[in-house]
């Protein structure tokens, strides 16, 4: 994928709940510049995880199109959209997600599994991945072995193994301390500006949408306010 741009267009994801319908995604328009680093905010209910979850197929709207780049999520069939998935997009939990029976760079190497890698070919990208969030030297270690800031670097190589050109990262910092959770959000900044990979982050927390590019706000499914929070050229 060349281009990462993303144009949401009458994004519309309801669910029910009880009796009564809830309008998750309120015919949402919204544009997202490639290359840029976006933070997601709003209220509990707001939308930013079923949009996040849209991003990367794991969700269908009810109506309305997702466009990343030239492709059209909306139109894509299921095994469409996991293979245009492992192609495009890395993903970041709040949870981590790391398997606790493997190694550092066995967890990394997993997404790698669905390319035509060969083995030798894998380690290799999984130890470059690794290097790349300065965990060269806990590759051999299982997570339990791991501070929540290493598992959590461990997740961001997992996310960037394939190099893909989107990632989406839903609340990466919700569970670690401050001094920690601002290593990660430089890391996810380094890859964003060094790597040029576009991201899409969820948090409830303003300092960490401070090293956002951009604050996109929703509220009740719609958009609220977006903020630019790049200096204009020759400001200091």
């Amino acid at each position: 994928m060349t281009d990462s741009r993303i144009d949401i267009r009458r994004l519309t994801k309801t669910y029910q709940r009880g009796g009564e319908t809830v309008h998750v995604l309120d015919e949402l328009d919204l544009g997202m510049e490639g290359g840029t680093f976006y933070a997601l905010m709003g209220p509990s209910g707001s939308g930013k995880t079923t949009l996040l979850n849209m991003l990367g197929g794991l969700d269908v709207p009810d109506s309305g199109d997702v466009l990343v780049g030239d492709e059209n999520l909306s139109q894509l069939s299921g095994n469409e959209l996991a293979q245009w998935r492992s192609q495009n997009v890395g993903f970041v939990f709040q949870g981590f997600n790391l398997l606790p029976v493997l190694t550092a760079r066995e967890n990394v190497e997993l997404p790698l599994l669905l390319t035509p890698l060969s083995k030798k070919e894998r380690r290799a990208q999984a130890e470059r991945a690794l290097a790349l969030v300065g965990l060269t030297d806990r590759m051999d270690h299982k997570p339990r072995e791991l501070s929540g800031g290493q598992e959590q670097r461990v997740a961001i190589a997992r996310a960037i193994a394939t190099d893909p050109a989107l990632i989406l990262a839903d609340e990466p910092t919700g569970d670690l301390d401050r001094t920690t959770a601002n290593s990660i959000l430089e890391l996810l900044q380094r890859l964003n500006r060094e790597l040029k990979k576009t991201i899409l982050m969820v948090t409830h927390d303003p300092e960490a949408a401070g090293y956002a590019d951009k604050v996109i706000h929703l509220d009740k499914g719609k958009l609220g306010r977006i903020e630019d929070n790049r200096k204009p050229a020759g400001a200091r």
